[in-house]
């Protein structure tokens, strides 16, 4: 039976859920009518997708004891972490991604173990071929790609692996990505997610050249397609100018699954005017339910229905036998981050040098940067409200991020996380493991037992795509009803 404090609390979350709704209470006596096992009777799940590049966020996961060092960039290793995480009934394995090694200094960089990965769009389609239900999410940058390549890349990955791909559209944030593509420096930023826009409307343009079922394939007539249910798109607008039509068959989900990452303000806007789920980055409850009421109420001003978009905070989990334990397993992790990496992403992350400044002194006043918007700000804000030093946040910042940290036992881990899918902080989590293989083990193997027996997740796989197994819809061809 679910303890008294805890049985109060989904008290007050049913009946503040029945007010909402007009139902009559569960019960409005002194006990709670539970399932068996302790958990109470729910229709919503969360859902979970797991951030896998680099496989730990964490600076020192691969210097923690019985880690992987080469995970990164290690096909059987990803092999297996795609399969166990298929084996707890995870949405998607989340693939992030930069086009250039990371702008920090040497010092710093030397101890970096994501100065070589895969490149996603090509490590996808072999963990498709080695799994048969979990999504697959790869990121592609709007800023260094064209839409025809990011459009024939992402059908291609949905056909082979039956429907299940989903793109994570970013604008890269990354200044030293530009000398890789003939620039001299970075893109501004409300110039990026003015072309991201476009960006997006040439790609799903694209997905929706050919009808569902422009493919007829006649051997007695000898007619492959039917030429009245393809469209040349000839799209021409302010960043590009495409012609089309894309060469492949509409995707099997209609449109791969779109994933965006940005918090900024204009970050908010285009994910509510074309996101499925969202990546975000905040770190607490009550900032995690701002987010969600903006930009699900940004949806909702644009016709479109909140739950068509779910809402994955990272979350970095450390499980234990016990919360102490689990403590102590992040405080060992943290204590393997040299102060050289530290420094160096903590640089990145402000858009700023840092190294001058008095590290054991208050953050001072940071200058505006083109670095991501959102995540500097949270960090500035931070410092603030704990007083931190610049030695304290460059520590903070070399270990996880700066994301929400969920540290503690099965249990605890999974109060938090049914806290914030039931008080409107999140829809699920995109959840980031501490050190492989053995973060993500505990985290299958103790944690989503704990979570199935709360019904707050599945058991099996919905369906056999990654919208099915979201509850999102497949969208209609524009161009042919």
């Amino acid at each position: 039976m679910a303890s008294p404090a805890k049985g109060n609390f989904i008290r007050r979350r049913k009946n503040l859920n029945c007010h909402r709704t007009g139902a009559i209470p569960i019960s409005t006596g002194p006990d709670l009518l539970l399932l068996p096992g302790g958990s109470v009777p729910q229709s919503r799940q969360l859902r979970l997708g797991a951030f896998m590049r680099p496989v730990s966020i964490h600076t020192s996961a691969w210097r923690y004891p019985g880690a992987w060092p080469d995970a990164n960039f290690n096909f059987a290793h990803l092999k297996r972490l795609i399969q166990t995480l298929e084996r707890g009934k995870f949405d998607a394995f989340f693939m992030a991604d930069h086009l250039a090694v990371m702008n920090m200094p040497m010092a710093a960089l030397q101890r970096s173990a994501t100065v070589t990965s895969f490149d996603p769009l090509t490590l996808l389609p072999a963990l498709a071929a080695m799994t048969e239900h979990i999504g697959l999410i790869a990121t592609a940058s709007t800023t260094y790609n064209e839409p025809y390549h990011v459009a024939r890349k992402f059908a291609s990955l949905d056909h082979i692996s039956n429907g299940r791909a989903g793109w994570n559209l970013v604008t890269s944030a990354n200044p030293h990505e530009a000398l890789n593509f003939s620039l001299d420096e970075h893109v501004e930023h409300g110039e990026r997610y003015k072309r991201a826009r476009e960006f997006f409307d040439v790609v799903t343009g694209l997905w929706d050249s050919w009808a569902d079922d422009a493919f007829i394939r006649d051997v007695e007539s000898g007619r492959y397609f039917d030429p009245a249910k393809l469209h040349v798109l000839d799209h021409k607008g302010e960043h590009f100018k495409v012609r089309g039509p894309l060469n492949i068959a509409r995707p099997v989900q209609g449109w791969p699954v779109i994933v965006q990452a940005g918090a900024s303000e204009a970050g908010r806007q285009i994910a509510a005017e074309t996101a499925e789920a969202v990546f975000t980055g905040v770190n607490n409850l009550p900032d995690g339910q701002r987010f969600y009421a903006d930009v699900k109420g940004r949806m909702r001003a644009l016709g479109r229905d909140p739950d068509h978009l779910k809402i994955l905070p990272g979350a970095f989990v450390v499980v234990g036998d016990t919360v102490a334990e689990a403590k102590a397993k992040k405080k060992h992790l943290d204590s393997l981050v040299h102060p050289d990496s530290g420094i160096a992403s903590l640089s990145v992350r402000l858009g700023t040098d840092v190294s001058g400044f008095d590290l054991d002194g208050p953050l001072p006043e940071i200058p505006e940067s083109n670095a991501s918007k959102s995540g500097r700000e949270r960090l500035i804000e931070l410092a603030k409200a704990e007083k931190m030093t610049v030695r304290e946040l460059a520590q903070y910042v070399g270990g996880a991020f700066g994301s929400l940290e969920i540290i503690g036992t099965p249990e605890t881990i999974a109060d938090q996380m049914e806290e914030w899918l039931h008080t409107e902080g999140a829809d699920g989590f995109n959840v980031m493991f501490p050190y492989l293989p053995e973060g993500l083990d505990d985290f299958v193997d103790r944690v989503v037992p704990e979570l199935q027996r709360r019904g707050l997740f599945r058991r099996q796989y919905e369906g056999r795509t990654l919208r099915e197994n979201l509850g999102l819809p497949r969208p209609p061809n524009r161009f042919f009803a």
